[in-house]
């Protein structure tokens, strides 16, 4: 992701509704990032596989998932100034969707990374993820072919982290009591 592009001003989410719909930006504290261009086949294949497989486990259970473009609202009972579009993201509580996006945390984001969005998908979001609430936070990388999972413990300062590659076949997503993912899967034909 680039650097912030609107340099000058504070935004809300109000401003955010009335950008032009071609763009894509997210918010976070008020500063605007724009949005990469359209990912890469590999990007999407990985979104789609992961997604695939969530979406069969959350078959008939409460958790819904979602893919961007989707807004996730962090902090909308406040200052309203952090919009983000999760490449995926599952949302238990029914209560937080508004036929928008999400009000509020999702329990399980991934995001996958892209040499534009490197820097902010590792540092910046990760920060944003562990003060607002997310329980799980996945990065995957598809270059090297692995996946950095961070489970939050709700205080926005401790956490825990295991890495998983291309040979786990059962990779837990401990916010989704049950649910694995099958990294072979994912990254088969890489």
């Amino acid at each position: 992701m680039e650097a912030a592009l609107k340099l000058d001003d504070y935004f809300t989410y109000a401003d955010y509704c009335t950008w032009e719909d071609g763009e894509r930006w997210e918010l976070i504290d008020g500063v605007a990032y724009a949005m990469a261009p359209a990912p890469s086949e590999g990007h999407q294949s990985v979104s789609r596989d992961i997604l695939g497989q969530l979406y069969i486990f959350l078959r008939g259970k409460q958790c819904k998932v979602f893919a961007a473009p989707f807004d996730v609202r962090l902090n909308a009972d406040g200052a309203d100034d952090t919009v983000v579009q999760p490449d995926i993201l599952v949302v238990c509580d029914s209560s937080k969707l508004d036929g928008k996006g999400v009000v509020g945390a999702p329990d399980f984001v991934v995001e996958i990374l892209s040499p534009s969005s490197l820097q902010h998908d590792l540092m910046t979001k990760f920060r944003l993820y562990m003060r607002s609430g997310v329980r799980e936070y996945w990065i995957v990388d598809p270059e090297s072919k692995t996946v950095n999972a961070h489970v939050f413990n709700g205080s926005g300062v401790n956490f825990k982290s295991a890495i998983y590659d291309e040979h786990d076949a059962a990779a837990p997503v401990e916010a989704l009591e049950g649910c694995t993912i099958n990294l072979s899967e994912v990254f088969e034909g890489m």
